[in-house]
């Protein structure tokens, strides 16, 4: 099975009957290609959205959302990788989510050094990585943390050095 990444924005806001509507539109269109939809990360300000969706290959993934008539324009193929010694009971209570976009391609072990040089930024921070997906073709990254709100996990970010796009607080929908 593939994982597949799609990310959304909204302008205006996303509302509860839309969301309503983009779920009831995807609906039959995922089981007739085999699709699974994984998990729906929406931001506080509901203007940004990253949906995971598991499919037998990438393709059957962009078809089932091309029938929803999604926006395909962010929607990649990725891997997932945990912190070690994460539970699916810590992957739930992730809260903060950060997006990571590169240039050019970049390989998670170079990604993982920096942040590993800076773990002592997340613990003062009192943030927790627990996952990463990330692209297969190396230029896209989402992260997902268990952290107090947003801004501890920006500070710990930028104290670290790292790279990031966005960084926002979510809900899982």
């Amino acid at each position: 099975m593939t994982d597949v990444f799609l990310e959304r924005e909204f302008d205006p806001p996303l509302t509860p009957e839309r969301l309503d509507q983009m779920v009831a539109d995807t609906g039959g269109c995922l089981g007739l290609h085999r699709v699974d939809a994984v998990a729906s990360f929406l931001s506080s300000d509901r203007c940004r959205m990253i949906c995971h969706f598991r499919g037998p290959d990438a393709e059957s993934v962009r078809n089932a959302l091309r029938k929803a008539r999604s926006d395909l324009t962010r929607c990649w193929p990725g891997t997932t990788h945990d912190a070690p010694g994460v539970a699916e009971d810590d992957i739930a209570s992730a809260n903060v989510l950060i997006q990571r976009r590169f240039d050019d391609p970049v390989e998670l072990a170079a990604i993982q050094a920096i942040e590993d040089e800076g773990a002592w930024c997340l613990d003062a921070y009192n943030v927790e990585f627990l996952r990463t997906h990330f692209s297969t073709d190396h230029r896209s990254m989402v992260c997902l943390y268990r952290a107090p709100d947003a801004e501890a996990v920006r500070s710990a970010q930028r104290q670290a050095k790292m790279p990031f796009d966005h960084i926002w607080a979510f809900t899982r929908v």
